[in-house]
């Protein structure tokens, strides 16, 4: 498995603005739920997002996770496939979709329609990325760390054919 030759153009948000917008995420969160809140990250991609997330809400957090995926390669298929379910319950629950990066919104758009038949109390989303421009269906975003314009970006859970999720910066390749 070896990863193809990265070509950064240019690093979009670095290490220290994602680690910084992160902790003000996690501050807006505990202030907004106090009493406690589940996070459902969509695998693979919100991975990091979630776990240092998770650490910087001060109210209790409760974590679960779905596999939903839209994308091959560089393009959006149009079709999202949620091939794994939570495994836990949510009901009576305050909800929080975290999520990579919402371009299209098909894929929020998805879960949050799956998720509603499950009765939480509520449900939010929290994205790394936002990339409005791509936007085709519309999606509440409760929580944003980046708005960013139409380019492919790599790194801190987002990938290219699997690769580059570990990059602790966010960046644009060539």
């Amino acid at each position: 498995m070896q990863n193809p030759p990265l070509q950064v153009k240019s690093v979009l948000i670095d290490e220290k603005a994602i680690q910084r917008r992160v902790e003000e995420l996690g501050a807006e969160i505990s202030e907004q739920y106090p009493e406690g809140v589940v996070l459902v990250g969509i695998l693979k991609g919100a991975i990091y997002f979630l776990a240092d997330l998770s650490r910087a809400i001060k109210s209790p957090v409760e974590m679960d996770f779905v596999v939903a995926s839209s994308y091959r390669g560089t393009e959006s298929s149009g079709a999202v496939t949620l091939s794994t379910d939570l495994s836990g319950k949510i009901a009576d629950h305050h909800v929080i979709i975290v999520e990579d990066i919402v371009d299209t919104g098909r894929t929020v758009s998805a879960l949050i329609a799956s998720l509603q038949d499950k009765d939480p109390r509520s449900i939010g989303v929290c994205t790394l990325i936002d990339k409005p421009d791509r936007r085709i269906v519309p999606v509440p975003i409760d929580y944003c760390g980046f708005t960013i314009p139409d380019k492919f970006v790599v790194g801190y859970g987002l990938d290219y054919d699997q690769a580059y999720r570990n990059l602790p910066y966010i960046a644009v390749i060539a």
